[in-house]
């Protein structure tokens, strides 16, 4: 098993809280989904799959609530497909129509440990015949130069990584004393993570140019925050699925 541990830093961050329906609630701490999230963007394959061990929040948790204008419309597939066969209908959308401003609570100042290890899926397209270290050294290059092919964000693309790079370990002594002042710490329930039905593989088998179904199940686990650390393998092993 090839483990890391990175450093993770950012100005602001929300990770949307799944039972608020119009405005923007951060929970308190990062979902294991959006961390896998962030190591997607800076390298991903279909043959590996991330799993995240354990999280340490370094900083004090601290809110700020801020207004946003937001564009409350998607833009209409059916409209892309008259264009392009040939039948004109106006697909864009116009945000002096379609803006509407919305409030969120959202994180700031945040600072995250996150210990993590890669597996293998065994899912491979023609291209894909990379063994386990092969995987690894890309990693650990990517981590070491900063590389991304998306930039990573911290729950919304609003809220960009400032910093992200590889530790040998984490210095527990860096954790506010705040933090630890506030011992064990139930979370609640909390979003694990976004389990999409087809597991990865294009539902068309055709990997030159695939189709993946948006079909998904929404993964819950209820957390505890002890001394500023929140060990993610020990609630996944009560996953029955």
């Amino acid at each position: 098993m090839y483990g890391f541990n990175v450093i993770i830093e950012g100005d602001y961050a929300c990770f949307t809280r799944t039972e608020m329906k119009v405005e923007r609630v951060s929970y308190d701490v990062p979902t294991p989904g959006a961390l896998e999230g962030i190591l997607k963007s800076i390298y991903w394959k279909p043959a590996i799959k991330y799993v995240i061990d354990s999280i340490v929040i370094f900083n004090p948790i601290k809110f700020i609530n801020i207004r946003r204008n937001e564009v409350k419309d998607k833009v209409s597939h059916t409209a892309i497909k008259s264009c392009m066969n040939g039948k004109y209908k106006d697909p864009c959308i116009y945000t002096s129509e379609s803006r509407s401003q919305r409030a969120a609570m959202v994180l700031k100042d945040v600072k995250y440990g996150v210990s993590f290890h890669f597996e293998l899926t065994g899912i491979k397209n023609e291209e894909e015949t990379s063994g386990e270290n092969k995987h690894y050294n890309i990693i650990k290059r990517r981590l070491e130069k900063g590389q991304f092919f998306r930039s990573p964000c911290l729950g919304c693309s609003e809220f960009p990584v400032k910093k992200i790079y590889i530790v040998d370990e984490f210095n527990n002594k860096d954790i506010s004393p705040e933090i630890i002042s506030l011992g064990d710490v139930d979370l609640g329930y909390m979003s694990y993570k976004v389990m999409f039905r087809d597991k990865g593989i294009p539902i068309n088998n055709n990997w030159d140019n695939p189709k993946f179904s948006d079909l998904a199940d929404t993964l819950y686990y209820r957390p505890h925050m002890i001394n500023g650390i929140i060990d993610v393998a020990k609630y996944r092993e009560e996953f029955k699925c």
